[in-house]
């Protein structure tokens, strides 16, 4: 039986796991319970149509009705007074409140005739790779809440997050890289880094963010003045010491990954500078990906690191966008952020798909929830913005064997609510999951006297989406 890791009164072990993001932590908690994986020689449940997923998480919850789901009903009864009765709202709903039309025009792009604003001017030339679905919905109105369901299954934070799930089941691919990459933005997410948490999990399952500035993992390098030869010397001399004390300690499992997680350090500290290094990437690549141009080239390194990370064999990579909560202004706020994503979202499509990634790598966009067809008026009546939406939201997907070229469920006629091919959150993880050859009902993990699964009690594979 695997030993639930206990977050409330953690003894020596767990307190090592907690250490931080060094390179000796991440080495450490990726070796210290290797006796605790989900079976001696992970595998998947099914044969899986992906082998690998790239999460783009837009962060502050990105409007349905202004992207992907446009509503033309909405320009009919603009400024109408709209009222949403006994439902819950977020703590920014107050006094009265109006439909607001999209301020953006519509395309049909692609073979496929996908609804696209058009502001999304690059990745509009990748509709026929993607299937857009707008039949998914939350529960929870409020960030954090919403942030935590949609990553770990769970409102209230304490859960694996959905990439420590995908390492647990099914293993690392690459022993010299952590198999859960994060790509955060400065600031985390709203509640911080439990989004992407081992939760009960053991420690070494969970994401390994990467720091957006400076060094992305500290102590990546030898200190000053140590050279590689005198760091294999060294370590060297400590196998030795390291095997006769272990020598007179048989059946220590913890003990011996500890003294392994030394040399895991060192061969991280051998390949993931060559992965984080762009410098061998073309200057076409770089200008594709919007590197080098101040609106694009944060997220378009994230993208274009996510792309080297899952050809190193990287097994699950989150990269974060945002902030998406525009309660104002949603013209000038939307607009730009489309413009900050565009380019190196559909640059990663394309790079994936031009090396034979894209067959069997899972792209998946989604925020924490929607927005509402109505907001107040504020600044005079000229700033039209949206609120929080738990009952639908924008969400894509390509590659992973999802069915490419296709828009799959419907909103309401305003965008209010999803009516049609309607699926929990819930439904979304175990279908990604099934992608990745995981069930849900048997990705457990015993925790608390019972048996803990992502979805939390069970779901349905969206079979629509399956290509």
């Amino acid at each position: 039986m695997n030993r639930p890791y206990n977050r409330f009164s953690p003894d020596r072990r767990d307190f090592l796991y907690g250490l931080g993001a060094s390179l000796g932590s991440v080495a450490l908690t990726s070796l210290l319970q290797a006796d605790e994986a989900a079976t001696d020689s992970p595998k998947p449940h099914h044969p899986p149509k992906a082998k690998r997923c790239i999460f783009l998480m837009m962060e502050g919850g990105p409007s349905h009705i202004d992207t992907f789901d446009p509503k033309p009903e909405l320009s009919k009864r603009h400024l109408e007074e709209f009222s949403r009765g006994g439902e819950e709202q977020s703590a920014m709903s107050s006094g009265k409140r109006y439909f607001v039309k999209s301020p953006f025009e519509f395309v049909k792009a692609g073979e496929s005739g996908a609804d696209i604003c058009s502001e999304w001017v690059h990745l509009k030339e990748r509709v026929d790779d993607m299937c857009f679905f707008r039949g998914a919905h939350v529960e929870s109105v409020n960030h954090p809440t919403a942030c935590y369901h949609v990553n770990t299954g769970n409102r209230f934070g304490g859960d694996p997050g959905l990439g420590a799930w995908v390492n647990y089941g099914l293993g690392s691919v690459n022993d010299n890289l952590p198999g859960f990459v994060v790509l955060p933005r400065s600031s985390y997410p709203q509640g911080g880094a439990a989004n992407w948490s081992n939760g009960f999990l053991p420690a070494r399952f969970q994401g390994t963010p990467l720091r957006p500035e400076g060094s992305p993992i500290l102590d990546l390098n030898p200190p000053p003045g140590v050279t590689r030869g005198q760091q294999r010397t060294n370590l060297d001399l400590l196998a030795t010491l390291n095997k006769k004390h272990f020598a007179n300690r048989p059946g220590r499992s913890d003990l011996e990954a500890r003294l392994n997680s030394y040399e895991l350090a060192y061969r991280m500290q051998t390949e993931v500078p060559d992965v984080l290094d762009m410098e061998g990437e073309s200057e076409a690549t770089l200008q594709m990906y919007g590197i080098g141009d101040a609106k694009t080239d944060a997220f378009g390194r994230k993208c274009l690191l996510a792309r080297r990370l899952v050809e190193k064999g990287v097994r699950f990579v989150q990269a974060y966008a945002g902030n998406w909560d525009s309660h104002d202004y949603i013209q000038r706020a939307h607009g730009s952020l489309i413009r900050s994503v565009d380019r190196p979202i559909a640059a990663l499509l394309k790079d994936l798909k031009e090396r034979g990634l894209l067959k069997d790598t899972l792209v998946f966009f989604c925020g924490e929830f929607g927005r509402t067809p109505d907001n107040g008026l504020r600044g005079g009546g000229k700033s039209y913005g949206r609120d929080h939406n738990a009952d639908a939201m924008a969400m894509w997907f390509a590659g992973g064997g999802t069915k490419a070229g296709h828009t799959i469920g419907a909103t309401d006629e305003v965008g209010g609510k999803a009516v049609e091919c309607v699926h929990h959150i819930r439904d979304v993880h175990v279908t990604l999951l099934h992608l990745l050859g995981l069930n849900d009902n048997q990705l457990t993990y015993y925790h608390a006297g019972r048996f803990k699964q992502l979805s939390q009690f069970g779901g349905q594979v969206i079979e629509e989406l399956i290509g």
